[in-house]
């Protein structure tokens, strides 16, 4: 597979677990990485990180909830690397609860990160791409969820699935510039948090999944630099399904440790 060097990438929710996994093998693969997060030392925790393994990072802190973070994230970007050729627009949060009793707060949160932190992010992407006559590529992470529904996940699996028509629906106004938009839709993922969640997480997990084990973060990242290379290029508007075969069949293990927010 052909090299990323001379790209610049940012991702959005890049402090750990997925995100951080797509930055670094972006800058293995040669290209320069903003790295995103909420919590600005993290993400510059993990630019360091990058670093010290031989890539070429830098933090930003910033909420993408916010349009004028989204903006101001690619401004910087462009500012210390002098263009974009890809967006990973990874940040997202997860709100458990039962649809009769979702609160209104956990509602906004989860849409505000998700949908409109991921929407006004490759807008603001997109825009850049365009200004620069190059094309580029927009790589949103989604989720199984957003293709099968699972209990108290209603308006995550909501944004999950939108993301995904967000992919196809800038087909239409994006490809004339040369920009292809695609999302990952990543399965059952070891991480820090579903391990908080669950600490027999992995082997809950790998009961279910066809291939016998759950998914790594490295597993996502994977795809993310496939669709981000020269060889991706005839892929566009697709959701790529990274989940060991799960939504073949879809069972899950339960979901006793989950309590009502």
């Amino acid at each position: 597979m052909s090299t990323l060097t001379g790209k610049v990438a940012l991702v959005t929710g890049a402090g750990t677990s997925i995100g951080f996994e797509m930055a670094a093998q972006l800058a293995q693969a040669g290209a320069t990485v903003l790295i995103n997060d909420l919590d600005a030392g993290l993400a510059e925790q993990a630019a360091e990180r990058v670093r010290a393994a031989g890539g070429q990072a830098e933090g930003f802190g910033g909420d993408v909830a916010s349009v004028a973070t989204c903006r101001a994230m690619v401004e910087h970007c462009v500012a210390q690397f002098g263009r974009l050729d890809i967006a990973g627009c990874n940040a997202g949060i997860t709100r458990w609860g039962g649809f009769l009793d979702f609160t209104e707060a956990a509602f906004d949160a989860v849409v505000g990160v998700n949908l409109k932190g991921t929407y006004f992010t490759a807008q603001a992407a997109a825009r850049q791409m365009v200004k620069q006559g190059t094309g580029g590529r927009i790589i949103i992470t989604s989720s199984v969820v957003g293709n099968q529904a699972v209990p108290s996940l209603s308006a995550y699996g909501m944004t999950k699935g939108g993301l995904q028509m967000l992919a196809r629906a800038l087909v239409l106004e994006l490809s004339p510039y040369g920009v292809t938009v695609n999302a990952i839709a990543p399965g059952a993922i070891v991480n820090e948090r579903n391990l908080r969640d669950d600490p027999q997480y992995a082997e809950h997990w790998a009961g279910v999944i066809p291939i016998g084990r759950p998914g790594y973060p490295t597993d996502i990242a994977a795809a993310a630099v496939f669709l981000a290379s020269d060889e991706a290029g005839f892929i566009n508007g697709q959701t790529l399904i990274v989940d060991g075969g799960w939504t073949a069949y879809s069972p899950t293990p339960g979901f006793r440790m989950v309590k009502p927010e």
